[in-house]
């Protein structure tokens, strides 16, 4: 009998904490300068937004993106079904639904049984299949570390795009799912976390956005992005600096998985985690909270939930409800300076 491989052993950081961090991805984007556009395009990079859209010549637009990630969990199938609903979530964000992908992998060959890269395919692909996408082919390449995900293709209509950068005073702000993934992905690799942190954590992240766009579309919301490998804050920074404003976050209302807040009482917080908090630390007024509860709302996610701004929350709530999305109003958009975030209340752990 072949002994259980751990993938979260060959990741230098688990799911999207391996990220390049929010500041040398800024740093890295201004030294390749601006390019003209042409005008079918719709939404581009220039917003931080998760996709890219494109206006086809035939109406509708075409939503584009990629990603991928090394190993957030031990499971290979479980790895390929969490990779794919995180790239799948970029469609979801900008109000498009998925039609196709390609997969993106890497493998160590001469470390890992090629059986388990199939595993991890069957896993993507399943999901992609719930999200009405199909997989129709892909690249791969030999590695020292494992890495897989998609480029994603969807449709949306583009007078309904939801961006990030439209975010205005007075817009509630609704996350869809709880955070602290990055911890207990990092509580797996140290081979610490409990059967139940890893079945909540594997939940959340294989768990489609596809309700929550389709929820917000329908109730008018005026910008969105999905939480991943910038955490909380760093996402809601970026949406904030790219529509002209501030906010008003209350941590108490922040929903977690199950000890999280121990985790990072414990520091069993992931690198990049801890970039993420340096990069909103510049623009953050953390009222009382405490480093670990900073660490938490900064915590790297993989394949997390949506972020809202809607100036009707009971109409989003309501679309939400119908469709059986978790949700939280969890604060608020305000004027001030682009980009800066005020912390009120306190991180409520178990």
């Amino acid at each position: 009998m072949r002994e259980q491989v751990r993938l979260t052993k060959f990741s230098h950081g688990a799911g999207c904490a391996c990220k390049l961090g929010p500041r040398d991805l800024t740093t890295v984007l201004g030294l390749l300068g601006d390019v003209p556009l042409p005008p079918e395009v719709l939404v581009s990079g220039d917003t931080g937004d998760d996709a890219a859209v494109f206006a086809l010549p035939g109406g509708g637009a075409l939503v584009a993106t990629t990603d991928f990630v090394t190993p957030s969990v031990d499971d290979p199938y479980d790895w390929g079904r969490i990779a794919a609903a995180n790239a799948l979530s970029d469609v979801y964000a900008m109000g498009g639904e998925p039609r196709l992908a390609l997969a993106l992998a890497a493998w160590p060959v001469e470390e890992l049984p090629i059986e388990l890269l199939a595993e991890v395919l069957r896993g993507g692909r399943d999901v992609a299949a719930l999200a009405g996408a199909h997989v129709l082919g892909g690249h791969t390449i030999t590695s020292t570390e494992p890495i897989y995900g998609m480029v994603a293709l969807g449709f949306v209509d583009p007078d309904a795009i939801v961006t990030n950068a439209a975010a205005a005073p007075g817009h509630a702000l609704v996350l869809t799912k709880p955070i602290g993934t990055g911890m207990i992905s990092t509580a797996i690799k140290r081979a610490i976390a409990t059967e139940e942190q890893v079945r909540a954590a594997v939940g959340t992240m294989t768990s489609l956005n596809d309700g929550a766009s389709a929820a917000m579309v329908e109730a008018g919301a005026a910008a969105a992005t999905d939480v991943t490998g910038f955490g909380l804050l760093g996402h809601l920074r970026r949406m904030l600096e790219a529509s002209g404003t501030a906010a008003l976050v209350d941590a108490s209302a922040v929903p977690l998985l199950p000890g999280v807040l121990d985790l990072a009482r414990r520091d069993v917080v992931a690198g990049g985690t801890k970039r993420n908090l340096a990069w909103v630390n510049a623009t953050t007024d953390w009222g009382e909270i405490t480093e670990p509860e900073r660490l938490v709302l900064a915590d790297a996610q993989t394949s997390g939930g949506m972020l809202i701004a809607t100036l009707d929350p009971e109409r989003l709530a309501a679309a939400l409800d119908v469709r059986g999305v978790a949700h939280a109003q969890v604060g608020e958009v305000e004027a001030g300076p682009p980009g800066h975030i005020r912390v009120q209340g306190r991180v409520v752990g178990e």
